[in-house]
């Protein structure tokens, strides 16, 4: 027997550039498209606290010094999982798998405590981020949300 796969039934794409201001403008826009799935208070936190971290690691990390844009894709599937893509055009990570251990920071000066790879992991499902040097970064992160049936 195969598996069904998932289908998308509902998808939104912005871009905003890399103003501080806009990290809290991605958590509303995902949490008020998130909202359709009728999530629980505790499923929308953790989703919002994600998408921060990683706007927030473009706007620190990826940018520096600059404006650039970044780019929010979220989708909705019918099996009631969100995916949310979060891309930067900005420098690039040279070392991913450093970059997600824990405490690991490119701006200590700035005394980032290096964490927000591992707050995205533990309060989603699954994370990937895919970068390349001089190129940029995607960070992409899944969670399955409780359907009304388990509430």
């Amino acid at each position: 027997m195969t598996k069904k796969k998932a289908k998308v039934i509902n998808e939104i794409k912005v871009s905003f550039p890399s103003l501080s201001e806009n990290e809290r403008f991605s958590r509303l826009a995902v949490s008020g498209f998130a909202s359709q799935l009728d999530p629980q208070v505790d499923e929308i936190s953790d989703i919002k606290t994600a998408v921060s971290e990683a706007v927030t690691n473009s706007i620190v990390h990826a940018y520096k010094n600059e404006i650039g844009k970044i780019e929010l894709v979220a989708r909705i599937y019918d099996d009631n999982k969100i995916y949310i893509k979060i891309k930067d055009h900005g420098c690039g990570i040279p070392d991913v798998k450093k970059a997600m251990e824990p405490l690991f920071t490119t701006s200590p000066e700035e005394e980032r405590a290096g964490l927000g790879f591992a707050v995205m992991e533990s309060f989603m499902d699954k994370l990937r981020v895919i970068s390349k040097e001089g190129k940029g970064t995607s960070v992409i992160l899944t969670k399955k949300l409780r359907t009304k049936l388990d509430k």
